[in-house]
């Protein structure tokens, strides 16, 4: 048997290619297909089925483009609703050479969901792994509520983990995401596997009565992904729409789409974008974690968007990220150049930023607020007194930003600066003044500037 695990490593999501007597099948296939395409072609083998665990609400799988590219059939969970001859249904089998691989119904993070059970005949046809997609993951549990109510969704996951834990401690666990995603809750692990066994012992949850099971999950609900309808849609879908491929734009052109309203993702490192961005322009670096997740927060999923990056490759890397979680309303993109855009007549701003020494001098003259864009744990864990609490994933619309306007300099901070920045570009955006990013350390580290942090959640 050929066994490989493929991230992606932006929004944490795992998939996976299994093979064996030339063939293969991959399960959860993320949008970008080339790394299936490429290892297939590396291991001599022929993809000849593309499942899907269930309807993923964070990100567009790659499930139809990866069955046209090469000829496979591609299966999805079976609905009363809108049924299709490859659709799979509890207890179905899909065969790769002497491997088989079982649908185990699994619903609770949706009705729909699969997990698979694999089995390699060669050997035994006991159960070897389980690829659990968003059901049973490592050191949490995946989330209930993106498709019913949270307490049925986490009801119907009770049930669904009794049939999973009764398949034996030494089943491998292969989960759907790892921590850093949006399925899973706060103790979310970053190891890529485990074991049933281990889970059994160590899953917080998985030793609690029911009614404790159902409350400490739906207590431990993150915030919802962006574009969750649209997302679902497409990945319900058997068509494959596919989005168009943007091109790279010249200043006149960009000058008119900003004329036109259309909204700007600069993909460049903060001080970069200090140094001068489009008036406007919301700053999403492509090297922080979460890319394409926060640009759903950023933007609508029929708002025309136009990319800046400081080079094609990594402007095109922006679009591929955008396109996977379901943006595809891209009408372009532009390699950076402030002084050919001042030259084109297009508007050009500069940003500030401020270290934690400064920060804390001016929290103590009080002539700042700060803006705490932390998550709800990290607010409870320990905050500045006074400070506003705006979780990022509530910045994205400007409605939302309650905060007086009395002149103080709105200083923005995280836990490390990369959120800062992002969320002090949303303000801007939303029409605040004197608003500048925190740099090189965040809220935890104000102690050593004698700033002191108070816990809880007021």
């Amino acid at each position: 048997m050929f066994f490989q695990q493929v991230l992606n490593r932006d929004l944490r999501c795992a998939s996976y290619l299994i093979g064996d007597g030339g063939e293969a099948a991959v399960v959860d296939p993320r949008w970008d297909i080339e790394p299936y395409l490429e290892v297939a072609r590396e291991q001599g083998l022929r993809i000849t089925h593309v499942i899907d665990t269930h309807d993923h609400a964070d990100h567009v799988s790659g499930r139809v483009r990866l069955a046209r590219a090469t000829g496979a059939r591609a299966h999805r969970p079976a609905r009363s609703d809108d049924s299709n001859p490859d659709d799979l249904s509890p207890g179905d089998e899909v065969a790769v050479g002497t491997l088989r691989i079982r649908a185990l119904g699994t619903p609770g993070h949706r009705p729909e969901h699969l997990a698979f059970v694999v089995s390699d005949l060669s050997r035994t046809p006991d159960p070897w792994l389980l690829l659990s997609g968003d059901s049973l993951l490592v050191g949490d549990l995946a989330r209930p509520d993106l498709a019913v109510d949270a307490r049925l969704g986490a009801e119907a996951l009770h049930s669904s983990l009794a049939t999973v834990l009764a398949l034996g401690d030494d089943v491998e666990v292969w989960p759907g995401h790892v921590g850093g995603s949006l399925c899973g809750g706060a103790n979310l692990s970053g190891k890529t596997s485990s074991t049933i066994g281990f889970e059994r012992r160590h899953n917080p949850l998985l030793q609690a009565s029911r009614t404790e099971f159902v409350r400490g999950l739906v207590e431990t609900i993150p915030p919802r992904p962006p574009n969750l309808a649209r997302i679902v849609e497409l990945n319900r879908a058997i068509d494959g729409q596919e989005p168009r491929d943007p091109e790279q734009l010249t200043p006149s052109r960009m000058l008119a789409l900003l004329k036109a309203g259309v909204a700007i993702l600069d993909a460049r490192a903060a001080h970069q974008f200090d140094e001068g961005h489009l008036a406007g322009s919301v700053n999403l670096p492509l090297t922080a974690s979460g890319v394409g997740s926060r640009a759903g927060r950023a933007t609508s999923p029929d708002q025309s968007i136009v990319i800046v990056a400081d080079s094609v490759d990594a402007a095109r890397s922006m679009v591929g990220a955008l396109q996977a979680v379901g943006i595809w309303s891209i009408d372009g993109y532009a390699v950076a150049d402030p002084s050919e855009w001042r030259r084109g007549g297009l508007p050009v701003a500069t940003s500030a930023s401020w270290d934690l020494a400064r920060l804390a001098h001016g929290l103590r003259d009080r002539v700042v607020e700060l803006v705490d864009v932390r998550d709800a744990n990290e607010w409870r864990a320990g905050h500045v007194a006074g400070s506003h609490h705006l979780p990022l994933h509530e910045l994205g619309d400007g409605n939302r930003i309650a905060l007086g306007d009395n002149g103080h300099v709105l200083a923005v901070a995280c836990a490390a600066g990369v959120r800062a920045a992002f969320a002090a570009s949303l303000l801007r955006r939303a029409g605040r003044h004197n608003v500048v990013r925190v740099d090189g350390g965040g809220i935890a580290d104000l102690p050593r500037h004698g700033i002191e942090l108070t816990a809880g959640a007021t």
